[in-house]
């Protein structure tokens, strides 16, 4: 680790802008936005089943724009890209704060999974891997702790605006902070990301989509693409309805909560872990084991009577979850190499982000038809156990 730590001084500057984006993107992700939900239920006497819905559909659509937008990052300079995608996500907060209009509450909605969840994580993994190539997995777990911290941080800023004000105030709060950023974004210097640009102008419409559907139908594809979708699958659906599926085997909410602090240590922990490993073996053996925690870890919180099933599932998705967060970006960058690499993550990222909006969904419909906790959790397991198999063709790739 000691190698680590020296890599993470001499390049602090370079990779900080990394974690920023990755810290900012929480303003778009899941986790951030449920807190609103309550509030924006009964703001327009929804249930939570139809609100599920149009988030489900709002993600979806962010995700197909993120297809177009994506390939971006590659030929345009890193501020201008990253400008963009900060005014974006700020103007989607205040946007919230102001959606006194149903139509306003989608188009926001909309806006803050593309720019947040889909384009700043986007464009931050995408530069990291393009400006660090020997020590690309130490590189992108340092950026990828601003997920981490986000999740740490601003669940408490938001809530206590909430407490004391009202969700309104907390959304466009939220906005003006964002476009605070901007004013610091203005005197950064990002020349070492712009000198790894890859000029693909002159691409058409028509190319771009045709190096889509080549890559889509190619066996690398389909080889990778399982398992990144289904770790945000899994983990969202899981996330999602946790405190339902605790009720449901009588457990202590209070300290089932608690039992937080050791998923969001352990994902900590596996994500620096994650990097040097990445480095040290290559992403294509690290992810040909990653699922296994995760897959493991599903079968407590599923079987066991003891909440202490809750705590072992924590620990082993937090594992999953830490290593993951490297290992799906520098994949892509070993087998696909760097030149197009926003346009080809994109593509990752846009299945990335329906996964996010299928796993809720399917998971709720489950839940509306009555099937048990157990019966939905060993479905998962089933599905991972699918997922990691493929993942093993991932050493024939060359061949």
């Amino acid at each position: 680790m000691k190698e680590f730590y020296r890599f993470i001084i001499a390049n602090f500057k370079k990779l900080s802008f990394g974690w920023i984006l990755t810290f900012l993107s929480s303003f778009g992700q899941t986790f951030l936005i449920s807190l609103y939900v309550p509030e924006i239920i009964k703001s327009f006497s929804i249930s939570e089943g139809t609100f599920g819905a149009i988030y489900a559909g709002c993600t979806v659509t962010a995700s197909v724009i993120m297809l177009s937008l994506g390939h971006n990052v590659d030929h345009k300079p890193a501020k201008t890209v990253t400008a963009f995608s900060i005014t974006g996500l700020a103007i989607a907060s205040i946007l919230l704060g102001f959606s006194y209009h149903f139509a306003v509450l989608i188009i926001a909605i909309i806006m803050l999974r593309l720019f947040g969840q889909g384009l700043l994580t986007h464009i931050s993994m995408t530069l990291i891997s393009k400006i660090f190539d020997k020590n690309r997995g130490k590189a992108l777990s340092f950026s990828s702790l601003g997920f981490s911290i986000g999740e740490a941080i601003l669940p408490i800023l938001i809530t206590t605006i909430i407490s004391f004000y009202n969700w309104r105030i907390a959304a466009i709060c939220s906005g003006v902070l964002l476009l605070f950023y901007l004013i610091k974004l203005k005197f950064t210097n990002l020349d070492h990301f712009d000198e790894q640009l890859i000029s693909i102008k002159g691409n058409s419409t028509k190319k771009m989509v045709r190096n889509y559907k080549e890559i889509i139908f190619n066996r690398k594809f389909g080889i990778i693409m399982p398992a990144v979708f289904a770790v945000s699958f899994i983990n969202t659906a899981v996330f999602f309805y946790q405190y339902i599926f605790v009720e449901e085997k009588q457990w202590s909410v209070t300290l089932y909560a608690s039992f937080f602090t050791a998923y969001a240590i352990t994902r900590f922990a596996f994500s620096l872990f994650g990097g040097v490993w990445v480095d040290k073996y290559t992403a294509k053996k690290l992810f040909r084991f990653y699922l296994i925690p995760l897959n493991i870890g599903l079968l407590p919180f599923a079987f066991m009577d003891s909440i202490l099933g809750a705590l072992a599932f924590l620990i082993l998705a937090g594992i999953t979850t830490g290593i993951s967060g490297t290992v799906k970006t520098a994949i892509i960058a070993e087998i696909y190499g760097t030149k197009n690499l926003g346009a080809i993550r994109s593509i990752f990222t846009m299945f990335m982000v329906i996964s996010t909006a299928l796993g809720p969904l399917l998971v709720g419909l489950l839940i509306d038809n009555n099937f048990s906790v157990s019966t939905i959790l060993l479905c998962l397991s089933i599905l991972l156990i699918l997922v990691f198999f493929n993942s093993q063709r991932i050493g024939k790739i060359d061949e």
